[in-house]
């Protein structure tokens, strides 16, 4: 008899579709990713393997690996550590910009998250949907709203002058203000980073919303149950239970950081503020230096592979002590 109840329950078990059926399934995004990702990554390489037209100076992409030409990546070479180099300031630059704007981007938007996630009850809605609003104005028009906010005679200087609050800023020396009214676009570093967190906060708060939300509420009330106050649970158990959401959400916002140049040109335009975007904006819109820059997008990217293969191998680790 239990022989055939075993015999029955295996009949009655559902076949699993074949493999061939998952991988029609993926086809469309494994071909999507190849037309979109890798074969624009190998032209990449390719121009930068190249050579320059010398009459026109357009650049000339080299398809034949054996046949790539070392000159491009001699020529960013020098730009990095070579005589008369520039670049090397600049990256660290970006990299101060990208750490201090991700750093209050997340101080802003984890108490955004855990409000809606936690406390938000029923209007939680309605809460999303203002979380969300950002998403359906373009980059550039929020950029441009930016311009208006922060000239001489904006609305920013003319409320700091009405709260008395533009002498207090002219005395901290990190911001190199000078006197009031404050040229908030004439390159400063304050400007540029509060571009980049009020650009790329909304994702970073959908993202900790998101992970937040799935917290099981039964862990929080047990901690509360053992005798744990209010800040020793979250310490003990919130935080801990939040920290895939956060580096997901980190590393959402942190790598179109890295790369960004649009809010840079349209806050400050100077020297002074470049970041390697800028740098590589600029190489590829020049005649002559397309290779060059096409090498800067390489080495961006190489910077960019280590923090998503340790993300991707965080995350399937966690996955796997999560079905233990």
């Amino acid at each position: 008899m239990a022989a055939q109840a075993r015999d029955g329950t295996r009949a009655r078990r559902p076949r699993e579709p074949h493999r061939l059926f998952w991988a029609a399934v993926a086809a469309p995004g494994i071909l999507w990713l190849c037309v979109l990702f890798i074969v624009p990554f190998y032209v990449i390489l390719a121009i930068a393997g190249g050579y320059v037209n010398q009459v026109f100076g357009y650049p000339v992409a080299v398809w034949d690996p054996l046949r790539w030409s070392p000159a491009n990546f001699s020529a960013a070479w020098h730009d990095v550590a070579g005589t008369g180099a520039f670049v090397l300031p600049i990256l660290g630059r970006t990299a101060w910009y990208v750490a201090a704007a991700s750093a209050l981007s997340l101080l802003i938007a984890y108490p955004a998250a855990y409000f809606v996630a936690r406390f938000a009850g029923r209007r939680k809605g309605f809460f999303l949907v203002l979380l969300i609003a950002p998403f359906w104005v373009s980059y550039m028009m929020r950029m441009l709203a930016w311009i208006g906010l922060l000239s001489t005679d904006g609305y920013l200087n003319k409320a700091l002058a009405f709260l008395h609050l533009d002498g207090l800023l002219t005395a901290l020396p990190l911001l190199h203000l000078g006197k009031p009214p404050f040229d908030w676009l004439g390159g400063l570093s304050v400007t540029v980073i509060l571009g980049l967190v009020y650009g790329y906060i909304p994702y970073l708060i959908l993202v900790l919303y998101a992970g937040l939300d799935r917290i099981d509420p039964a862990l929080i009330e047990a901690g509360r149950d053992l005798g744990l106050g209010r800040l020793r649970t979250f310490l003990r158990v919130t935080l801990p239970l939040s920290r895939q959401p956060i580096v997901t959400g980190m590393l959402i916002t942190v790598l179109p950081m890295l790369g960004d140049y649009f809010t840079n040109e349209l806050l400050s335009g100077t020297t002074g503020t470049t970041m390697i975007g800028n740098v590589i904006d600029e190489q590829l819109n020049t005649p002559g230096l397309q290779g060059q820059g096409a090498i800067f997008s390489l080495l961006l990217l190489l910077v960019l592979v280590p923090p998503m293969i340790w993300y991707v191998a965080s995350t399937n680790r966690a996955s796997r002590e999560a079905s233990q």
